[in-house]
Parts: structure tokens; C-alpha cells; sequence
């Protein structure tokens, strides 16, 4: 796996080199983002977000979750 990222990370690096200067700042906000985005939280932190957001009222019926979902069932 170690081969695979280097390839990524070569990849990487080139397409920031063709990035115009003005432009880098926006880029590694961007990263940072996507970083955040995918990295996961610890569970306590999950959990407690999401008690939070129960006692606050910020709730869906369960009826509503699948709504406008395109999923077809696997069984």
C-alpha cells in the first residue's frame, strides 16, 4: 500500500505545482476540508453531537429518512 500512496502523493504534489500562486490558499482550504470531511471522529465525539441534537428537538420521523433516496433493497 505504501507504493500506492506514493504514486497519489506524486500526482498530488504535480497538480499543486500547476496551481497559480493566488490560488494556493483556497487549495489547501479545500484540502483541509475534504480531510475533516472524511477522517473519522472518536465515537464519544459522534455520540455526543448527535445527543445534543436529540435534546435540542433537531430530530426526523423515521418515516422521513428514506424519502427521495433512490435505494433498491438487496434481500
Amino acid at each position: 500500500m505504501t507504493a500506492k500512496v506514493s504514486v497519489y502523493e506524486g500526482q498530488i504534489v504535480q497538480e499543486i505545482k500547476g496551481v497559480p500562486e493566488e490560488y494556493l490558499p483556497n487549495l489547501l482550504l479545500i484540502v483541509r476540508l475534504f480531510r475533516e470531511s472524511v477522517a473519522l471522529k472518536p465515537a464519544e465525539t459522534s455520540f455526543r453531537k448527535g445527543w445534543e441534537e436529540a435534546l435540542a428537538g433537531d430530530t426526523m420521523p423515521v418515516s422521513e429518512l428514506w424519502v427521495d433516496i433512490d435505494a433498491e433493497c438487496a434481500c
